[in-house]
């Protein structure tokens, strides 16, 4: 689009008024340093009624936002506008913000020419809008290790589905899929496959899967929600044909997501939305009913207003990352990961969820149980005796967990109880997961060390009851 204006890259750049805290970055980080977060600095009340800095060890859920981010959005925010179509110059700005949003993302993904950018809520959305897209009578291969966002949109959109049974190796999940494809019949083919577990952070072998994909003529996508954050992702090098991701795991909390990669079966496809935006004309017929023709390319899937502030915010910690230096951030999080690895190994009572075996390569991101230990029990414990936030559960990868967990994982009972996840006749099944990335500190990961040693030494110091599906502490236990 041309403007008569000065273009939003600029300006934004160099004209805006930046909020107090700046949010231009003056220089790359130091490679030991934590990048700057919100909430770094948020004190949080503990049982025994003190305040502490909070430990936030949840990045695999929501990751906070970093203040790059944040500033960036909230210099934005005056100048705000309706995008495409409109006429003045708030309008003309933020529709060339948006767009420069789409190409800040496809320069961090590294596309091939041709590829396309879509914006959508989340990872969750992003696959389900590819599983309307896939042409009928493609068949879906998945493994049971998958996170539900990439396990069940297929089966929902009506295709038929091979879920793979969870691999103990990576050469086992590259044979396993080798020898699903070899015995398919002839018809277009799927592979949906996830970079980083969010329940073991285990580096899954995605450029052999691809390539054994694209050997039997299937296609890939590639749920990178636990990847991108981590790692440099190129598209291009891995070969995958879609990928997949989230804002809010991305350090740009702000409701928007990713679906990004060939443009073929997504321009065939019936748009995701019937609405404005994704339409070139629509006019009534002679008989009475409304013809529509609908746009190709990213608009034909983001009908209505789209998240623009999403959108930049996701531009924003994708130009964040990329000026950090990924090789600086990996080492920075692979020390975190050697520390909290050898400090829980020293540990008997826990026991870490792995597929691929203890050594295995990961993100940030770590499950385990503790012997005698509601999981829900103790994940409350750490809170509210040590301001440290985890998450418990099954993750939103049920199979997953219950393959990890086994027959041989004692459950143990508590008060508190463990989510309502179970099969009937199953016994109560939960983990703990602890998750992390550019933004924690050393501390606390130390934090959590010590709090795990105490309270499997000591017990909880506080006696906890079942409030509203909630482990909450009740009163101190007494000696």
């Amino acid at each position: 689009m041309s403007l008569s204006h000065p273009s939003p890259a600029t300006t934004l750049a160099s004209t805006l008024p930046r909020t107090p805290s700046g949010g231009t970055p003056v220089a790359r980080p130091l490679p030991c340093a934590p990048l700057a977060v919100l909430g770094r600095d948020v004190q949080v009340p503990l049982a025994s009624g003190e305040k502490v800095g909070y430990a936030a060890l949840d990045y695999a859920a929501s990751s906070p936002a970093l203040q790059r981010v944040w500033d960036d959005v909230a210099a934005y925010a005056p100048y705000y506008g309706s995008v495409h179509r409109g006429a003045g110059y708030l309008s003309q700005l933020s529709t060339d913000l948006f767009e420069q949003s789409r190409r800040t993302v496809a320069e961090f993904l590294d596309l091939r020419e041709g590829d396309q950018v879509v914006f959508t809520r989340a990872t969750t959305d992003s696959l389900n809008l590819l599983a309307g897209a896939v042409p009928a009578g493609t068949r879906v291969f998945a493994f049971e290790t998958e996170h539900h966002a990439s396990l069940l949109p297929w089966a929902h959109a009506g295709l038929e589905v091979r879920y793979l049974a969870a691999p103990r190796s990576r050469a086992e999940a590259v044979a396993a899929l080798d020898a699903a494809l070899a015995e398919a019949p002839e018809g277009p083919k799927l592979l949906c496959v996830t970079g980083a577990s969010n329940v073991t952070g285990e580096l899954w072998p995605v450029a052999a899967l691809t390539e054994t994909a694209h050997r039997h003529g299937a296609r890939v996508v590639l749920d990178a929600a636990q990847l991108a954050p981590h790692h440099r992702v190129s598209v291009r090098e891995s070969g995958v044909d879609w990928i997949a991701f989230s804002g809010h795991k991305l350090y740009a909390p702000f409701g928007a997501g990713v679906l990004a990669g060939r443009s073929d079966w997504l321009d065939a496809a019936e748009p995701y939305l019937a609405g404005g935006g994704a339409t070139r004309t629509v006019a009534r017929e002679t008989d009475g009913s409304v013809a529509v023709q609908w746009h190709t390319g990213p608009a034909r899937h983001e009908a209505g207003s789209p998240n623009v502030i999403g959108a930049y915010a996701i531009a924003s910690a994708c130009r964040a990352l990329t000026e950090a230096g990924f090789e600086a951030l990996e080492a920075r999080e692979q020390r975190l990961i050697d520390r909290l690895t050898a400090g829980l190994a020293e540990i008997p009572q826990v026991k870490v969820l792995n597929l691929f075996g203890p050594g295995s390569a990961r993100v940030g991101v770590l499950s385990f149980v503790v012997q005698d230990w509601n999981s829900s029990h103790f994940s409350a414990a750490l809170s509210a005796e040590y301001g440290i936030g985890v998450r418990d559960g099954l993750f939103c990868a049920h199979p997953l967990v219950r393959t990890l967990l086994g027959d041989d994982t004692p459950a143990a009972d508590s008060a508190c109880g463990a989510p309502d996840a179970s099969l009937p006749g199953e016994r109560s099944l939960n983990a703990i997961r602890v998750s992390f990335g550019a933004g924690t500190p050393d501390e606390h990961v130390e934090r959590f060390l010590t709090a795990v040693r105490e309270l499997v030494t000591d017990g909880a110091a506080w006696n906890y009851r079942n409030e509203g599906g909630r482990c909450v502490a009740d009163s101190r236990r007494e000696g």
